[in-house]
């Protein structure tokens, strides 16, 4: 029940922020019976008013000043959506192409703006989880609760701490050697613990570490990345569960580190800009949110795993293409070559978003 409320409110929360990005060019006005607006002043900057809204700062002639008109604004928001969702969705997954190159060529007001929809998806495909699939770190704190993280895990990570202790110690220059034979001597005991305190878990947890990650006991030299693999080891329900959230607040970086490599598809086509580019990631990463949705769904409802696969490995080239067709006016072959580099790129975008919330979640 808490986690349907959590979705609820997740999705509420996309809408209203993605609301926030849209702007409110095309929506219906209607002018309120019995309001006479002639003579009458803009009550925001005091021009007089033309229409229904003012000319010079846009502000409704209509304001409101009850509860009733903020459950207006949040049932506006969340339902309407500016009206152009049913505009843009059927063109998102039957013609992106056209959807594209129509929004970058001004036809703003009749399609949601890429950055509303992308950050609506977000919102959607997060809460979706969290609402048939239960958070990622479900199973980890399950495994806390019933005793299968074991008090051997918590000494080891303790130990593991220990030992970047010693070893950062045994790194300054000014140690006499006897100093320095002692914390190697300590530090091959911490080892010793650790290993001993590692088969003792696995052993309880019946073997294959439980399930559990274990980022291993390598060093890298940096202290605060030691640091935290050694408390990942110990606790991966909180490593997952703060790579969750990382990827939740910062989805958005996606958006950056794509636009270089596409614009590495097109250096000799000038006709094409950055701002082009940016366009084609934001709708491709909003459909592509759209798809995991619809896969989960379709995984909780019962579609057969062999149907998700297939969907989930075809259908990312066959819109790819397609939007790449229709978004610059490419010929087949040419877009052909292009989507297999474009599906490279995308996995090497992902690889690097992953160790980049992998890195932040250790280090922070």
């Amino acid at each position: 029940m808490t986690g349907e409320i959590g979705a609820a409110a997740d999705i509420a929360t996309g809408t209203l922020v993605g609301r926030a990005f849209e702007p409110k060019a095309g929506e219906a006005r209607h002018v309120h019976p019995g309001h006479d607006l002639e003579g009458a002043l803009c009550l925001n900057c005091g021009t007089r008013l033309l229409g229904e809204h003012c000319h010079a700062c846009g502000q409704s002639a209509h304001v409101h000043r009850s509860l009733g008109g903020i459950g207006h604004e949040i049932a506006h928001g969340v339902f309407h959506f500016e009206g152009k969702i049913w505009r843009t969705l059927p063109l998102l997954i039957l013609h992106p192409g056209m959807l594209t190159r129509r929004y970058v060529n001004g036809e703003r007001a009749r399609f949601v703006s890429p950055l509303a929809l992308f950050l609506f998806t977000v919102f959607l495909m997060f809460a979706t989880i969290g609402a048939v699939g239960g958070e990622m770190t479900t199973d980890f704190i399950r495994n806390e609760r019933t005793g299968k993280i074991s008090d051997y895990a918590r000494e080891s990570a303790k130990a593991r701490i220990a030992l970047n202790q010693v070893e950062a110690q045994r790194a300054h220059a000014t140690l006499s050697a006897e100093s320095r034979a002692a914390l190697d001597r300590q530090a091959d005991a911490l080892r010793t613990t650790v290993r001993a305190l590692g088969v003792a878990a696995d052993m309880q947890n019946g073997g294959a570490n439980g399930g559990l990650v274990d980022l291993g006991d390598f060093k890298t030299g940096w202290e605060r990345l030691d640091h935290g693999i050694a408390k990942a080891n110990g606790n991966p329900g909180l490593m997952f569960y703060k790579l969750q959230t990382s990827a939740y607040k910062y989805s958005w970086g996606l958006i950056p580190l794509s636009v270089p490599f596409m614009a590495l598809l097109f250096l000799w086509r000038r006709q094409y800009h950055l701002y082009d580019h940016a366009i084609f990631v934001t709708y491709s990463l909003a459909f592509m949110m759209l798809l995991t949705i619809v896969l989960i769904v379709a995984g909780v409802i019962g579609v057969a795993d062999g149907w998700i696969v297939m969907a989930a490995l075809l259908v990312p080239p066959i819109h790819m293409f397609a939007q790449l067709r229709g978004t610059y006016a490419l010929r087949k072959r040419s877009a052909a070559w292009r989507t297999v580099a474009l599906l490279t790129f995308a996995f090497t975008v992902l690889l690097a978003f992953v160790i980049l919330l992998l890195l932040h979640g250790l280090t922070d």
